[in-house]
C-alpha cells in the first residue's frame, strides 16, 4: 500500500520516517519530496508497505501522531482522477499565449526570411 505523510517537520530524514513505520511492519521505501531547486523538504512524503493490514495499522496508529513537535498527516495515497492531473504533452503551453516568434523588436532581418526588395 503506498501511504501519504503530510505535515512532516523540514529537518526528518528518510532514515527516521523508515524507522517510524517498520514498528508497524515491512516498509519496501521511503521517499521524502523535496525542491529540486533548493533540495529542501517539501514537507511530505510516501511510504510503501507490501502488507495492506500492517499498512492500514500504521496509519491508523500515525496520523494525528506529534513527531518532533508537528502533528503528522498520515493516509492511504489515492492517484489522482485523470482530469485533474497537469499534462505537458497535449499541445498546450500552460497559459503562455505567446504565440509563435512573438516578443518584440530584436532589429535586424525578420524572421520570415523576407530580406526585404522582393
Amino acid at each position: 500500500m503506498n501511504i501519504f505523510v503530510g505535515s512532516l517537520p523540514f529537518s526528518i530524514e528518510e532514515a527516521d520516517l523508515r524507522e517510524s513505520f517498520e514498528a508497524y511492519g515491512a516498509v519496501d521505501s521511503v521517499k521524502i519530496i523535496t525542491d529540486k531547486f533548493t533540495g529542501r523538504s517539501k514537507g511530505f512524503g510516501f511510504v510503501e508497505m507490501p502488507n495492506d493490514a500492517e499498512a492500514q495499522k500504521a496509519i491508523d496508529e500515525l496520523n494525528g501522531a506529534t513527531v518532533q513537535g508537528r502533528a503528522i498527516v498520515v493516509n492511504k495515497s489515492e492517484p489522482k482522477p485523470e482530469g485533474e492531473r497537469r499534462s505537458f504533452n497535449n499541445n498546450s503551453r500552460g497559459g503562455d499565449s505567446r504565440g509563435g516568434y512573438g516578443g518584440g523588436n530584436r532589429g535586424g532581418n525578420d524572421r520570415g526570411g523576407n530580406r526585404g526588395g522582393y
